[in-house]
């Protein structure tokens, strides 16, 4: 079998001579060199800073360009120093700019009087690292969640993907009235959130104080389930080593593992939450099954007027989330 390979016929002919290419300077030139030269000294000021210099495997190129990028887009206005480290994530502690969406005026995430907003708010920047970062455990909790069907296998992709997901879920946590940190703005590896407490003063673990109403605590920490679960989500590692106590407040932390109910380890997950919170409310002095607490966290309307199982008598009233 023979095939016939055509030429195309030329539209017009060149000739030998070359017409006169334009490479005098333009404004996005001189823009572009302009933003180079900021961007480098951005990197030498993030790599000279004191606070800064155990944290090189954090800063490389790639999440420099996206704070950068969140510091020109006026989601942070100054950069402070660490607030924890981590294996798989760093949190830093920055003042907060004034783009993005804003919380309510007056509201503690506001951090300020009526106006809303100040100047001066506190946030926390969350960078993963892409090196070192858990890439088998990341995948565990993706791998079915229907917002990243078709993700890469590649360990950049999981991690920036894992970042995107943390933001969504205190999006979505908050709308369904769970006290999380609010988030602000989502770039590549990094997510500027609200700062609870401060780098100073930072917010306790509940592993860390003496819980002094156990049994108001623990109503609060089951409605937050139950409402996360309505949403349609599943903590997925929760603990008292990310739940947190500021300002009289109990807000959960580290929702960048929490799957949809639709994963296909969802019920495995939330039994585990189950038992975790079951086994540290009974180290309180309350008799909690974890039983019961599944119960009540997959009720389709759950009666916020029934009591939670203890052995210390009626519980007081829980505290608002509001």
């Amino acid at each position: 079998m023979s095939e016939d390979f055509g030429l195309l016929e030329p539209a017009d002919q060149p000739g030998d001579e070359w017409e006169k290419l334009d490479v005098s300077d333009t404004e996005a030139d001189r823009i572009a060199r302009r933003q180079d030269r900021e961007f480098d000294e951005f990197r030498k000021r993030i790599k000279d800073t004191e606070q800064f210099k155990l944290q090189e495997s954090v800063f490389d190129d790639a999440t420099l360009a996206a704070v950068y990028k969140l510091v020109q887009d006026g989601y942070v206005d100054a950069f402070g120093g660490p607030v924890s480290t981590g294996k798989e994530a760093s949190v830093f502690e920055a003042l907060g700019g004034q783009a993005g969406e804003r919380p309510e005026p007056g509201s503690k995430a506001a951090g300020g009087g009526p106006e809303g907003v100040t100047p001066e708010r506190e946030v926390a920047v969350k960078v993963y690292r892409i090196n070192s970062s858990n890439f088998r455990q990341m995948r565990e909790y993706l791998e079915g969640d229907p917002r990243f069907d078709g993700i890469a296998s590649d360990k950049k992709a999981v991690v920036l993907a894992w970042t995107r997901k943390e933001f969504a879920n205190l999006e979505r946590a908050r709308k369904a009235g769970v006290r999380v940190p609010e988030p602000i703005a989502v770039q590549r590896n990094v997510l500027v959130m609200e700062l609870v407490g401060h780098a100073e003063e930072r917010a306790r673990r509940l592993s860390e104080v003496d819980v002094e109403n156990p049994e108001t605590a623990y109503e609060v920490v089951r409605e937050y389930m139950r409402r996360l679960y309505g949403a349609g989500l599943i903590h997925g590692d929760l603990s008292e080593y990310n739940m947190i106590i500021h300002d009289g407040e109990l807000v959960i932390i580290d929702m960048g593992q929490a799957v949809t109910i639709h994963h296909p380890n969802a019920g495995e997950f939330l039994d585990r939450d189950c038992e975790n919170v079951a086994t540290f409310f009974t180290r309180q002095g309350i008799d909690v099954d974890p039983d019961d607490l599944r119960a009540y966290v997959t009720e389709p309307e759950a009666d916020p007027s029934r009591e939670p199982e203890t052995d210390s008598g009626p519980p007081s009233s829980p505290e608002s989330d509001e």
